[in-house]
């Protein structure tokens, strides 16, 4: 995972990240707006035949099928450190989890797509749903940043260590850094990364405010920031809620940010034009109203 390129910068990048408070450094500091005033999440009317489905039909399958290609995808990687083999399993079991809940998903702009072989891949986040969504329907291999936590979990982290996913730890600007560098030196390697800048699911539907680490890798890496839209997750699987809503789902692909002429010092620019592009792409297609996103969700210098 630590390629030699990454490997050698380290102990200056995490130097000048602590001095300077550089946009990887950025990262690991919390990137939520102050929750002053705000109202509380939104409550959920479920009719009760989708609750009763949930609880009967939905959960018990998903979690077969999860149970099922995670035991599949553990043997393999047994033998595969490329991590191909579970990428191509997580597939089958993200348009599992798609038919299971009866949400078919539609990608507008899916030409794009196969312009950028490698780049960074900048989602919001809205559900749970939003991983099986992305596996489901982008065309090619990738991988993810994941929270470092999940990897002290028993097959979870033997799966997310054997498959190739980054881990990065919040717990300090310098672990932070070094898990972003982690992420460059995979782009480097030629695999995309996907992640949600958010770095968690949305309270109520909107966006959130952004942390930087996504511009970050895609300039120090020289690779394209392409953002992507998710439409309909949150309505399918809100947070806190535990009953599924079938619906169409969407994921819109935008064009890449230029990064001509920039350098890491830009990632707060960045960041914000990111940002920008994916809200104009949710607030066109979802069914809110950017008018009503609560104050200070925007990215953050």
């Amino acid at each position: 995972m630590n390629g030699p390129e990454a490997n050698l910068g380290i102990a200056d990048e995490l130097a000048a990240a602590e001095a300077q408070h550089e946009p990887g450094a950025s990262h690991a500091r919390e990137r939520h707006p102050v929750q002053v005033g705000v109202a509380p999440a939104p409550r959920h009317k479920i009719p009760a035949y989708l609750y009763l489905l949930s609880k009967v039909v939905f959960i018990p399958l998903i979690a077969l099928v999860t149970a099922s290609f995670g035991c599949v995808a553990g043997v393999c990687g047994l033998w595969d450190r490329s991590g191909r083999q579970q990428h191509w399993l997580a597939r089958k079991w993200a348009a599992t989890m798609m038919r299971i809940t009866f949400s078919p998903v539609q990608v507008v702009g899916a030409e794009k797509l196969e312009r950028y072989p490698v780049a960074v891949y900048a989602s919001n986040h809205l559900s749970y749903m939003d991983t099986p969504v992305l596996f489901a329907k982008l065309p090619f291999q990738f991988r993810i940043l994941a929270k470092h936590g999940l990897w002290r979990y028993p097959f979870v982290g033997w799966y997310l260590e054997r498959s190739g996913q980054v881990p990065i730890d919040q717990a300090s600007p310098r672990s932070a850094v070094a898990g972003l560098l982690r992420g460059v030196a995979v782009l480097k390697a030629g695999m995309p990364l996907v992640i949600f800048p958010e770095g968690a699911r949305s309270p109520d539907g909107h966006l959130q405010t952004w942390a930087s680490g996504a511009a970050f890798m895609a300039l120090r890496a020289g690779v394209p920031l392409v953002p992507l839209a998710l439409i309909g997750t949150y309505e399918l699987l809100p947070i806190h809620v535990y009953s599924l809503r079938p619906r169409p789902l969407m994921i819109i692909v935008g064009d890449p940010i230029p990064m001509d002429g920039l350098t890491v010092k830009d990632s707060d620019a960045v960041t914000g034009r990111l940002h920008d592009e994916i809200a104009k792409m949710y607030y066109q297609y979802s069914a809110f109203s950017q008018k009503a996103a609560p104050e200070g969700a925007e990215a953050q210098p």
